[in-house]
């Protein structure tokens, strides 16, 4: 009989490590993990503000099936365009363009956006379109100017393969694959995709220390300014809390950030709610990994950090729905009327940006559990 070795898995989510006790051969191949996929070693510091649909657990199987399908061009109509080409990790999950582009050069009207930490958010897409990470994959998946093929089509061809129905009879109990079963496949893998392993994150844990400018940076983000008495940066307001934004339960978490005036504002939630109050206004996006995703805002308008820190500093547009959290933030004692103007210095917005590159993931980024299978 042959010798068994016991060997211990590391199965990281970032920071998270769940260890799994398995036994291989002396051939040193590893059986792949199986069954119930762990949650139970999260940081601690983002909360258990999550639920996994009771019809979609998180399995190893599911994921690992979600992960192929992320990566499938077959889910397009050209066969040349996955969820991937949008969403590469080396950029965090962006494509570095200002607008998407799908199928036959398609464009958007919007950028893509950053995939990281979806498990604990609650509404998805600039105008918080979908509820569910299962409605959201179905978009872009269908829509004519990114992947332009219903699932029923992308059923059809899964089927068609010699790998793809026993995958999803691992799954789903069926070799029969179903558009549903397409969508909740690619949610379990996207909800794996967790950071937090930044340098933020090892100094929350208390392994690691920001610089001075680092940590200035930290304090302005976080705080509201009151002219004259406490100097901040006003970024918190919308990008708050320690998981650094992007994980409001509502619609509280879209915003009009006075990009444009009212003769040229985007639709935005508008388009959802039907609200004239909300026009204009976008989800505000989680700033993880920000110093890898550029081009900035919904549309791809700004290329730098610096040029995103110059316009809520220097440059807010006047709108009729101009979110009330920066009109009301001001470094300066007096702003004149119908003006918005924060008053930060150079050097404050340079230790802002400082601090923002203090949130770049770079096991996230390389995490071979998130790479092309």
């Amino acid at each position: 009989m042959k010798n068994i070795k016991k060997y211990l898995l590391s199965a990281v989510w970032g920071s998270a490590t769940a260890i799994i006790l398995v036994a291989c051969e002396d051939n040193n191949t590893f059986p792949a993990p199986k069954g119930q996929y762990p949650l139970d070693q999260l940081p601690a510091y983002f909360g258990k503000n999550f639920q996994i649909p009771a019809d979609n657990p998180l399995t190893y199987e599911g994921v690992e099936l979600g992960r192929m399908l992320f990566y499938e061009t077959k889910l397009s109509s050209n066969n040349q365009i996955a969820c991937a080409s949008c969403h590469q990790q080396s950029k965090a999950f962006t494509d570095g363009l200002a607008v998407s582009v799908g199928v036959e050069g398609r464009k958007r009207e919007v950028g893509s956006m950053s995939l990281s930490n979806l498990l604990w958010q609650k509404k998805f897409n600039w105008n918080g379109s979908a509820s569910t990470l299962e409605e959201q994959v179905v978009m872009p998946l269908q829509h004519p100017n990114e992947m332009n093929q219903s699932l029923a089509i992308s059923a059809q061809k899964l089927q068609a393969t010699n790998n793809y129905p026993q995958k999803f009879k691992e799954v789903f109990k069926s070799e029969q694959i179903t558009p549903q079963n397409i969508a909740k496949a690619l949610a379990q893998f996207l909800r794996t995709l967790i950071s937090a392993n930044s340098k933020f994150d090892k100094v929350l844990r208390g392994e690691a220390q920001l610089t001075e400018s680092e940590q200035r940076g930290r304090v302005l983000f976080f705080t509201h300014p009151v002219a004259g008495q406490l100097r901040g940066g006003n970024c918190g307001d919308c990008h708050g809390g320690l998981m650094v934004g992007g994980t409001a339960p509502d619609f509280q978490g879209f915003h009009n950030n006075g990009v444009d005036t009212d003769a040229s504002l985007k639709n935005g939630l508008f388009d959802i709610t039907k609200n004239p109050n909300d026009k204009g206004k976008f989800k505000a996006p989680s700033l993880r990994n920000i110093a890898l995703t550029a081009p900035y805002m919904h549309d791809g308008r700004f290329q730098t950090l610096e040029e995103v820190l110059n316009h809520y500093n220097e440059h807010i547009k006047m709108s009729s729905t101009l979110d009330v959290l920066i009109t009301e933030a001001s470094n300066n004692l007096f702003v004149p009327p119908n003006t918005v103007d924060l008053g930060l210095t150079a050097q404050e917005k340079a230790d802002i940006i400082a601090f923002l590159r203090t949130l770049t993931d770079d096991e996230f980024i390389n995490n071979p559990k998130f790479k092309q299978p």
